[in-house]
């Protein structure tokens, strides 16, 4: 079941008031039960894989806790590695693997039997594998308790707004909230659907208009041009930040309008004067979780500076890995992991030059470059992540330095999205407003925000005003429904 989709609009309303309803011993239940009713809806079976990680997770956590040897506490980490990474291994990258092995087989003359299978991708097992490899990895170190109560542990893996495409939660900050009292409030109701719309708006309105001409320009590199790459590559950092992003928005509104409150997923990305730092803005819960568990682990920054860059390349390696089974996603996380290198190994002398040229690097117009800057460094990353193939990265980079065409081709571009300049125009403000929203509850009409914060009640019709705005684009939009891209992964 996808956000935007009528079946979800009848099916959010249901499990809230059964929430708000049921007495609170009993209101797991009803949120497990829509939960695996919300990821079955995709494909019934596939909801063993979920049972199977959950199970598995929810002993070895147990066990870990109830042994003070060391190797067994070791031997029950393992088992739950092997058979969560296992699972998704096997289903996600099996092919992939398969894939290679029978190219390098062809590389010395020989053809290769078909090792492929006809396996499918389960809807966000990338997210939940990581949510309960956190979750056994803290037990592991003594940083929380096991969670006894099967019922609940099943439902923080399987919570369904961040089921399929996170927040990858942290079981710290979402399990006692499943397990605490809740209390219906105008607040809550107001604000989660506020978030909702943002959310909505961005994916219908902004993400799935920008896709229409992506897809048609990566799906046909052969007879693109390199203009219609570079605005093709641009709109694609707006519609995978605003689908993305707008996913996050619907599943943090859902889960407000429940009292439970999800961490931050995004934080401006774009804005970003490095790629450090955009990395501490883009998926945060991915890049904290790989953060905790990889790049510490492997000695972060911890055993010198060498060390330091081959663990930063290790990280951005797996990340690769981790958004796709392809090499092209695997160029572009090194890509990333190389951004981060470069920079600092070059930072020393940066800093010096700019010093010999008396460049104030605190100023706005200096920052402002850098956030261009980053920007260029961002969106030639896109290329490698959104192309089909390898092949089409040779096509697409051929075209792009060699193959412009005419400028009749950028007049023509939001033609072909369905778009009229004004409309273009509009739908610009709209991701630049959006960019900068501040996210302050709707219960301002009340005057009271949710941390006791008086507040003008003007700034509440305002934010009211917009938000009727921005469901009625979403309504004019005309678009149903359709996949979110981090899905696939």
């Amino acid at each position: 079941m996808v956000f935007n989709s009528l079946e979800f609009l009848i099916f959010l309303p249901i499990v809230i008031i059964l929430h708000y309803i049921l007495p609170t011993r009993f209101r797991w239940i009803a949120l497990l039960a829509a939960s695996y009713y919300f990821y079955m809806y995709w494909d019934a079976k596939l909801i063993v894989l979920i049972l199977f990680t959950t199970a598995v997770s929810y002993v070895t956590a147990i066990l870990v806790s109830k042994t003070d040897k060391k190797a067994l506490k070791k031997l029950y980490l393992i088992i739950a590695l092997f058979a969560s990474l296992g699972v998704l291994v096997f289903f996600k990258y099996y092919n992939f693997l398969s894939g290679s092995v029978e190219d390098i087989i062809r590389l010395f003359g020989r053809r290769p039997k078909d090792l492929s299978l006809d396996l499918i991708l389960p809807v966000g097992i990338s997210f939940y594998t990581f949510q309960t490899l956190s979750y056994v990895i803290d037990v592991y170190r003594g940083k929380i308790a096991p969670e006894r109560h099967f019922g609940y542990y099943a439902l923080f893996v399987s919570f369904f707004p961040q089921l399929v495409a996170g927040p990858i939660e942290r079981p710290e900050n979402l399990l006692p909230q499943l397990k605490a009292p809740h209390k219906i409030s105008r607040a809550n109701m107001t604000e989660g659907l506020g978030i909702m719309l943002i959310g909505f708006f961005k994916k219908l309105v902004v993400a799935d208009i920008a896709a229409v001409y992506v897809n048609a320009v990566y799906n046909d590199v052969e007879n693109a041009t390199g203009l219609g790459v570079l605005v093709a590559t641009v709109l694609f950092a707006v519609q995978i930040y605003c689908d993305f992003s707008g996913y996050t928005d619907i599943a943090i509104g859902c889960a407000r309008m429940m009292d439970i409150r999800l961490m931050q997923n995004f934080n401006r990305p774009y804005i970003s004067r490095s790629i450090k730092e955009f990395w501490s803005r883009w998926h945060i819960s991915l890049s904290t979780w790989f953060r905790d568990y990889l790049y510490i682990p492997l000695g972060g920054n911890r055993r010198g500076k060498t060390r330091r860059y081959i663990n930063v390349m290790i990280v951005f390696l797996v990340s690769g890995l981790w958004h796709g089974a392809a090499w092209t996603f695997v160029i572009w996380g090194m890509l990333h992991g190389l951004y981060q290198v470069i920079g600092g190994v070059t930072q020393k002398l940066r800093e010096r030059i700019y010093t010999k040229m008396h460049i104030d690097m605190k100023s706005s117009w200096f920052g402002f470059l850098q956030q261009c800057f980053t920007f260029v460094l961002v969106c030639f990353a896109w290329i490698f992540f959104r192309a089909n193939s390898i092949s089409d990265l040779g096509i697409i980079m051929k075209k792009l330095f060699t193959d412009w065409g005419g400028l009749a081709y950028a007049r023509d571009t939001f033609s072909a999205m369905g778009l009229g300049v004004t409309m273009a125009i509009a739908l610009a403000v709209a991701v630049w407003i959006l960019t900068r929203f501040d996210r302050r509850p709707l219960s301002d009409m009340c005057r009271v925000d949710c941390d006791g914060e008086s507040l003008p009640a003007a700034y509440g019709y305002a934010q009211v005003a917009w938000l009727v705005i921005v469901a009625a684009l979403i309504i004019a939009s005309g678009n149903g429904e359709s996949t979110f891209i981090y899905f696939q992964f």
